[in-house]
């Protein structure tokens, strides 16, 4: 057999066995995700909050108390979080939040969320109304060509 084809044969054994070590360890993490999922589910909360900031930033910057940054692990400190600052009754408390709701919290409003311990996992309005994104302006250039395509019959007027 030629060498390039035993190089080949090599490369592609190991990568097979690659996509397969991935795709059993991928399995075991869904399986822990789904776990913690559940249990989060099952001590979440409903609190009225007042949200004073929210930012992306990394864990050891948060001013989180001495335990929790006792349990994290050296890794994961310096990774950036969605934090959320609130006030709950007379204290000031640093959220982590999910990432799903993040760009739906309101800034120095005053909102119903779900918590389960330090984690924020769901926003409402305070009586109940659901929030919703906010729609970013357009750019004067990009009004003009959603216009001109209106006009050209490319786009359907709205």
């Amino acid at each position: 057999m030629p060498k390039g084809l035993i190089i080949f044969l090599i490369i592609l054994v190991i990568i097979v066995a690659l996509f397969i070590v991935l795709y059993f360890v991928g399995r075991k993490l869904q399986k822990r995700q789904a776990e913690q999922q559940q249990m989060l589910e099952s001590n979440k909360q409903t609190i009225s909050l007042l949200v004073i900031d929210k930012k992306r930033m990394k864990i050891k910057d948060a001013q989180l108390p001495a335990a929790v940054m006792a349990q994290m692990p050296k890794m994961s400190k310096n990774m950036k979080a969605p934090m959320v600052k609130v006030k709950a009754g007379p204290q000031i408390l640093t959220l982590f939040c999910d990432e799903k709701i993040f760009d739906l919290v309101p800034v120095k409003k005053e909102v119903k969320a779900e918590v389960s311990g330090m984690y924020l996992m769901g926003v409402k309005g305070i009586h109940g109304t659901q929030i919703t994104k906010e729609k970013k302006k357009k750019s004067k250039f990009k009004q003009l060509v959603e216009k001109a395509q209106e006009k050209a019959g490319a786009k359907p007027i709205k």
